[in-house]
């Protein structure tokens, strides 16, 4: 494996706000570069292993709704710690079985560099059994959103496009996603920053609560 790591710290806690490390790996389309995808959305996720109940039923989905993720310019980016050609012979078991092709970037990731560089698992862990992390990447390659489950318990995909939309959306408006938020609704306004607009509010909530409408 060929895999660049001069910009990548020995083991980051990763933040909403900071810029993903760069790194150079091999993957099931062939050589990958992480700023490569600048200009577009990325979503990099992690699964613990290849051949497994659970990520099988992930990449099943995730290829299923491919398109989806297209359809609002956001590339896929998956990794593991498993080798290149585990990886093919996975991709080919799922399209035997399945009847669909997985066609974004499947990194290998074997000697867990990548994973502790992001913080997917710790300075000291052998193995990536508890990786299920994905990170969300604006085009300027900012991480602004992530979400961590357990090995044992697999992703949301419609909850991944919900956090993709509603990152877009709010970037678009300037606005806020309220709770349960999904395409179509309205947002909600930033409050008011300055004392005598919260005094010149209708109410005691307008100031700070209301959404595009103008409802409260």
């Amino acid at each position: 494996m060929d895999q660049t790591t001069s910009s990548l710290p020995p083991c980051a806690g990763l933040r909403i706000g900071d810029f993903a490390p760069d790194f150079e790996a091999r993957s099931t389309i062939g050589p990958v570069r992480l700023s490569a995808h600048r200009g577009r959305w990325l979503v990099l996720f992690s699964h613990p292993a290849d051949f497994t109940p659970v990520c099988t039923t992930e990449f099943v989905a995730l290829a299923r709704e491919a398109a989806a993720f297209e359809a609002r310019d956001c590339a896929l980016m998956a990794l593991s710690v498993d080798s290149l050609f585990s990886h093919f012979a996975w991709l080919r078991m799922i399209r035997d079985r399945f009847g669909v092709e997985v066609r974004f970037p499947i990194l290998e990731d074997p000697t867990l560099v990548i994973a502790r560089a992001f913080g997917m698992v710790g300075a000291q862990d052998s193995d990536s059994a508890a990786v299920r992390t994905t990170f969300f990447l604006d085009p300027k390659g900012v991480i602004r959103a992530m979400t961590c489950y357990p090995a044992n318990l697999g992703r949301s995909i419609s909850e991944m496009l919900r956090i993709l939309d509603g990152l877009q959306a709010i970037d678009a408006k300037g606005a806020l996603a309220p709770a349960n938020w999904l395409p179509g609704e309205p947002l909600l306004k930033p409050p008011s920053q300055t004392l005598d607009e919260v005094f010149d509010a209708e109410d005691a909530t307008s100031w700070f609560l209301r959404d595009e409408t103008g409802r409260d």
